[in-house]
């Protein structure tokens, strides 16, 4: 079939469009024999081009220290001593660098572990409209498993093992048989954290490959973390007493398991920098204790809907209160701004 300029009016012949004047020329039909190249292959442009972003990790660190130079600054009088008071600006770098192998890693396990949650939701929740739900959340996240793994694999350059603490939370809500448990650990608290941390990295990189495929993941995880407190607001309401006490002194470990894994220490090793260093350099780092506690502001006012802060005489109220991070409970909670983040369509998402 040939293409033909003509007026918008103009109907085509049969010669232009099925390239004969007879449709029933036996002689024609018969004369046209399929043809291939000489190495096998029928090539067809079909004029929908993938984008190719190559990524420079050494330049991707730079940029970032120069878009937020709040967050680089070192404390000269905490590194006095340390291994860190010897390293040049190639030695930052690296540092950085394996930070981004470590921070993208780490979203990777994440995703890995709501694969297996979600999955296990499938089976256990008891009606049928959350299965149906739970199935198209299995779908989301083996992408969001695909596009990390594909990340570090062809962007970055390594991955990091699953941080202990992060294994130990993972290990508890696949191993707890309550279908609300599971969604309580991974819907509210992993997937709450998550949202939080990747709108902050989407926020500071300068690197448009991850803040494009960050925006794509963070709208699935909107609506994953407003079905789950959807899910459980309803079937909180009628737990006892000590059934909700339970709850949340879950939540509360979820949550400390969640802030200690942000303190990198695979990264640490593999610098070789000694642990008694590493201590007094955080300890004079009060910016990265902020960091922490900012991750946890969708999960706060998620717990306050779902009657967890204040149930048991607000013992929970008490312990984000400790952590400094109550201030959120007066945010809006993930049923309210789900569709915040849901912007592009898939005929957008043409990356590589």
């Amino acid at each position: 079939m040939t293409t033909v300029d003509r007026d918008k009016d103009q109907f085509g012949s049969n010669l232009d469009l099925i390239g004969r004047d007879k449709i029933d020329d036996l002689e024609a039909v018969l004369s046209f024999v399929g043809k291939y190249d000489v190495e096998g292959f029928h090539r067809v442009p079909d004029n929908c081009p993938a984008e190719s972003i190559e990524v420079d990790q050494e330049q991707v660190v730079i940029a970032n220290a120069e878009a937020n130079p709040a967050q680089q600054q070192w404390d000269e009088a905490a590194l006095a001593g340390t291994a860190l008071e010897k390293w040049d600006d190639k030695r930052f770098i690296e540092f950085g660098i394996q930070n981004q192998n470590w921070l993208l890693s780490q979203f990777m396990h994440g995703e890995q572990g709501a694969l297996l949650c979600t999955a296990k939701i499938v089976e256990t929740v008891p009606w049928i409209d959350a299965k149906y739900y739970a199935a198209t959340q299995v779908m989301d996240e083996a992408r969001h498993v695909e596009v990390f793994s594909k990340y570090l694999d062809e962007k970055l350059s390594g991955h990091y093992p699953m941080n202990a603490h992060l294994g130990l939370l993972l290990d508890d809500i696949v191993a707890d048989p309550r279908w609300d448990m599971t969604y309580l650990g991974m819907q509210i608290m992993v997937e709450g954290l998550a949202l939080a941390a990747f709108g902050f990295i989407h926020m500071m990189t300068t690197e448009p490959l991850l803040k494009k495929l960050l925006r794509y993941v963070m709208a699935d995880e909107a609506r994953h973390v407003a079905f789950g407190v959807l899910s459980l607001q309803e079937y909180y309401k009628q737990l006892s007493a000590p059934e909700l006490r339970e709850r949340q002194e879950f939540a509360f470990e979820a949550a400390i398991r969640m802030k200690d894994r942000m303190a990198m220490q695979e990264v640490w090793e593999r610098m070789e920098v000694p642990t008694a260093d590493v201590v007094k350099i955080m300890r004079a780092a009060p910016e990265q204790d902020d960091f922490q506690i900012l991750l946890f502001s969708k999960i706060v006012p998620n717990l306050k809907k779902l009657g967890l802060l204040d149930a048991a005489d607000g013992w929970l109220r008490t312990k984000f209160t400790e952590m400094g991070a109550i201030a959120f409970e007066h945010l809006s909670d993930s049923t309210e701004e789900e569709d915040a983040f849901a912007d592009g369509s898939p005929a957008e998402r043409q990356v590589v």
